[in-house]
């Protein structure tokens, strides 16, 4: 019950009265990284829902469009913004991903949506992220985030959609407002978010 209707109602409820309380930020921010990103504010990309399903994630982009002299583009560290990493920092990059689960294809919880193309190089164990819609955030989330090792991620990500429960969701959350404040786990040694996941061995 909870997983099949409660869970997606709140889902749009919390987040429809999150976009609203958060307009002025959400304002804000948009206008501040027109300004840091030669007027794109925004980040479109996309990426596996529920099912595998593929669809447009939303969120505040972080970094520029620099490139070298190959026309390659730079690395992360190299492109993030100042604006974008006190956005990324806050984890206020994460704000318009609440239109994604106003449109049903994110949960406000569940396993962080990733690259299409690691779709072939999952595990059967690790597919099993994709039977729940993805979150804003998780239980992967809340133990580690970039932090922790890609083995590690999809474990509890696995574990999370084995034992969903609206007691988990909460704890989660609350969870979730914990981290921010304290900005914890928001990147990996050596990488500005994460380094990419290049299969199981």
């Amino acid at each position: 019950m909870y997983r099949s209707f409660i869970k997606p109602f709140l889902d749009g409820l919390l987040a429809l009265v999150g976009l609203l309380l958060l307009s002025p930020v959400f304002l804000l921010v948009t206008l501040a990284l027109f300004m840091a990103n030669q007027g794109k504010p925004f980040f479109f990309q996309r990426r596996p829902g529920k099912n595998e399903k593929i669809f447009s994630i939303i969120k505040f982009k972080t970094m520029n469009d620099r490139k070298d002299a190959q026309g390659n583009l730079l690395p992360d560290a190299e492109r993030l913004t100042p604006a974008g990493a006190f956005v990324r920092k806050t984890s206020l990059d994460e704000i318009p991903q609440l239109i994604n689960v106003l449109k049903g294809d994110m949960a406000l919880i569940g396993p962080r949506p990733l690259l299409p193309e690691y779709l072939d190089i999952y595990s059967p164990e690790q597919k099993k992220r994709h039977l729940v819609r993805p979150g804003i955030t998780g239980w992967a989330q809340v133990n580690g985030r970039n932090a922790i090792s890609w083995q590690r991620k999809f474990e509890l990500d696995v574990w999370y959609v084995e034992h969903l429960s609206f007691a988990l969701d909460l704890k989660i959350l609350l969870l979730t407002v914990k981290k921010v404040f304290k900005t914890e786990g928001i990147s990996q040694d050596g990488h500005a978010t994460m380094e990419i996941f290049n299969g199981n061995n």
